[in-house]
């Protein structure tokens, strides 16, 4: 099964990622720039910034040659060298380098360099959910190479999302429902949530979007052997049951299973994970456990990395940025959504 791509990139997205070296793995763009988010008009989209994520075989190389070309993208950590910037990128903070509120083609935009090695890491075992946690919604695909085991990493990454989901959910839902529980993964512990973003970004992502969730979703839904999916009523029935979920947690990526791991078992008594996961499934507070391992996840790296953000960005590009996610922020708050954000 291949990853269903969103083909239609532009001329505008061709134009910008020309500019950067050419030595890329997987780029995508995505964000309220990329696609429309309830409640923004067509005009407010277009000034909004574009946020990109590189990823490449050689974090070395790339930053070289970037350097020679974008120099001015970088803050005074480029007087490093890329050596030392590619180091700041794969051990600290999500294993991503940002460079933020840089002018391209008319337009601001905001990129992240991640090594393809971490990045399958992640999509894989939801090591910071960082960048998994972007590819959990629609993005629109720019470069896909043939490394095939990032392929495989991709869907792997959507059905772990998906399974999740179902331990979070009750036992008959709809279609958004899960595509709200899937587009919150990300958020789940997420300081900036409390601080920083748009209270209802969550249901503002999935409302407008429905459609790209269900090209991503849909054979992957269609193909669970742990669901009912009825398509045309929009409606979903999931196996509850105790071995019903022990299948599913039995399926999660491995940084979470050791989350869930670390909440349940106490000091000392050094269970295997199967046994533990096996207490999980028949716990009736099952998918809220599931929850806090996953949010241990995503707030862990979403401080490391903001940290690390403010050395990347530099100074007076931090404060820059920060003003703007306070505002849409505030205008958020006021107004006020019908439809409360799934955390």
């Amino acid at each position: 099964m291949t990853l269903p791509a969103l083909h239609n990139t532009g001329v505008l997205y061709r134009r910008i990622l020309s500019q950067f070296p050419q030595d890329i793995s997987l780029a995508f763009a995505y964000g309220s720039g990329v696609f429309k988010q309830h409640g923004t008009s067509q005009g407010q989209m277009e000034k909004n910034m574009l946020d990109f994520v590189f990823a490449v075989d050689d974090p070395v190389t790339w930053h070289t040659m970037n350097l020679l070309q974008n120099r001015k993208h970088y803050s005074i950590l480029k007087l490093l060298g890329p050596t030392m910037i590619s180091s700041i990128q794969n051990e600290h903070g999500a294993s991503v380098y940002y460079n933020t509120l840089v002018p391209v083609d008319g337009r601001i935009i905001k990129y992240g360099v991640i090594s393809t090695e971490s990045l399958i890491d992640d999509l894989m075992h939801w090591k910071t959910m960082y960048v998994a946690g972007r590819l959990h919604k629609p993005v629109k695909m720019l470069v896909q190479g043939e490394n095939g085991k990032l392929r495989a990493a991709l869907v792997a990454n959507l059905k772990s999302a998906v399974t999740a989901s179902f331990l979070m959910l009750p036992e008959s839902f709809t279609e958004e429902d899960l595509f709200l529980q899937i587009a919150g993964l990300s958020y789940a512990g997420d300081f900036r949530m409390v601080i920083g973003e748009d209270k209802s970004k969550v249901a503002n992502i999935v409302q407008d979007n429905i459609q790209h969730f269900r090209i991503l979703y849909s054979n992957i839904l269609r193909d669970c052997p742990q669901v009912v999916y009825k398509p045309q009523q929009g409606k979903l029935e999931v196996d509850k049951s105790p071995e019903g979920q022990f299948t599913q947690l039995m399926a999660l990526p491995r940084t979470l299973q050791q989350r869930i791991t670390k909440l349940v078992d106490p000091p000392g008594k050094n269970r295997d994970v199967e046994e533990i996961l096996l207490q999980v499934a028949q716990d009736p507070d099952c998918g809220a456990v599931v929850q806090q391992g996953i949010s241990s996840i995503v707030k862990s790296s979403s401080i490391t990395q903001s940290i690390k953000g403010i050395a990347t960005a530099g100074l007076w590009k931090t404060v820059s940025y920060s003003s703007k996610k306070l505002m849409k922020m505030w205008k958020g708050w006021r107004r006020k959504p019908s439809v409360s954000q799934i955390s």
